[in-house]
């Protein structure tokens, strides 16, 4: 078979005709967001799965009015803020936006490197530097709709944390029931961890990218905004938008679950509350799930972080470019793009520089999960409100249910953020 038989197979698989939705939910559980799971499941055991099922409709909500503000624009989400907010709010929140991304990939490819040291026994700096030389060729060199096909079926890698599960017993009424029913104690550490769940969760970059991949998928297709399309072929996009959005959010929250779970019933039983890195998650389940699970584990938390890597750094990238008026489309090349791909190679390279400065992976973490935060509730708010004006949208405004879906993850982020500093 030639490689052109191959490929001409590959685009016709039910795979490559996913839209942004699922990538976007599968970056959503980066290694750092890995970690984070890791950790809910050590420290509070089942208490935190309640989590999940929470945040599934919140998340969801929020990505379908980016998505739409995407299509019916034919814009990304900054342009369409820069076009209807002031100047300053704007270029704020996109600075907060590219310094948050940077220390997030800096974590995801430390965590990358830990995790390949153990499978493979070479220095993990040595490792960073590949992962970060391999995200950078793909996304400057491969033309996005090649590459996003590839980028499909590595989420398949995160079926690697339900494995994880049938090789520990687990007593699923008791775990159906703390997720239904959850005991929990709610203070300043129990608010600290929802935070940094629901931060993990619903984050901004994720807001971006796929907004632009509406964008780059209709450019792809020769397709017109929604505003200006067939009324027909209009409602079946929106519709293809809501069920792609609402199922690679549900891959991306199971996933999550799963690892909630899994590190509940592994490292919280066995009295591990501790966990500060993906690698230290990984090599803590070998003695107590085998290696099998340890394996599982590293190479699913291998396969998102050469998702998530892209998706951070092109997210970014996105979103100066649109707030600055420079042309950004992953489909073109270096020469036509130059500060667009610039914004990549330096998002991409900074985060490099960090594996070899005072700052550890997880205080980067820790950073970019307090910018995320401060720029996440605000962000959400512009959003709803630009994704309810039908002088942007035209009649493809999202549900009231949506809108609603919307208001209360604002309210809830809000909420716990406000517990976390204040409550003793």
């Amino acid at each position: 078979m030639t490689f052109k038989v191959f490929w001409e197979k590959c685009k016709k698989h039910p795979l490559s005709r996913i839209g942004p939705g699922l990538v976007t939910g599968v970056a959503d559980d980066d290694p750092s967001g890995i970690v984070t799971y890791s950790q809910a499941g050590a420290q509070f055991g089942l208490g935190m799965l309640w989590t999940m099922p929470l945040s599934y409709p919140l998340m969801s909500a929020i990505q379908v009015v980016c998505a739409q503000i995407g299509r019916a624009t034919g814009k990304g989400l900054a342009a369409n803020l820069k076009e209807n907010f002031h100047p300053a709010i704007v270029v704020g929140l996109v600075l907060l936006l590219l310094i948050a991304n940077v220390l997030n990939i800096a974590a995801d490819i430390a965590a990358m490197g830990e995790v390949a040291q153990l499978v493979t026994g070479i220095n993990w700096h040595l490792m960073t530097v590949l992962f970060v030389l391999i995200s950078w060729l793909l996304l400057v060199f491969v033309p996005y709709h090649r590459y996003v096909f590839f980028l499909k079926w590595l989420t398949l890698s995160l079926l690697a944390y339900g494995a994880v599960l049938l090789t520990v017993h687990v007593h699923w009424g008791e775990v159906i029931s703390s997720t239904l029913f959850p005991s929990i104690e709610w203070n300043a550490e129990t608010a600290a961890m929802v935070v940094g769940v629901f931060g993990t969760t619903i984050s901004p970059y994720l807001f971006f990218w796929q907004a632009s991949q509406e964008v780059e998928d209709m450019r792809a297709h020769s397709a017109k905004p929604l505003c200006e399309e067939e009324p027909l072929i209009a409602h079946q996009e929106v519709r293809r938008i809501k069920w792609d959005t609402w199922s690679g959010m549900l891959y991306s929250n199971l996933t999550a679950y799963f690892i909630i779970l899994a590190t509940a019933l592994t490292l919280n039983v066995a009295g591990i509350k501790d966990i500060s890195t993906a690698a230290q998650a990984a090599e803590a389940l070998r003695p107590l799930a085998g290696d099998s699970a340890y394996f599982l584990f590293a190479i699913g938390l291998l396969a998102v972080g050469l998702i998530a890597v892209p998706v951070l750094a092109g997210s970014a990238a996105y979103a100066l470019s649109e707030t600055f008026g420079w042309e950004s489309s992953l489909e073109s090349s270096f020469l036509q793009d130059k500060r667009f791909y610039m914004v990549i190679t330096l998002s991409i390279f900074s985060a490099l520089v960090i594996q070899y400065s005072p700052i550890t992976p997880m205080r980067a973490l820790i950073w970019s999960a307090i910018i995320n935060g401060v720029a996440a509730v605000p962000l959400m708010i512009i959003i709803l409100i630009l994704g309810a004006r039908r002088s942007v949208m035209g009649s493809f405004q999202p549900s009231k249910v949506v809108l609603y879906l919307g208001w209360t993850g604002v309210a809830i982020l809000l909420f716990a953020s406000m517990t976390m500093f204040f409550a003793s």
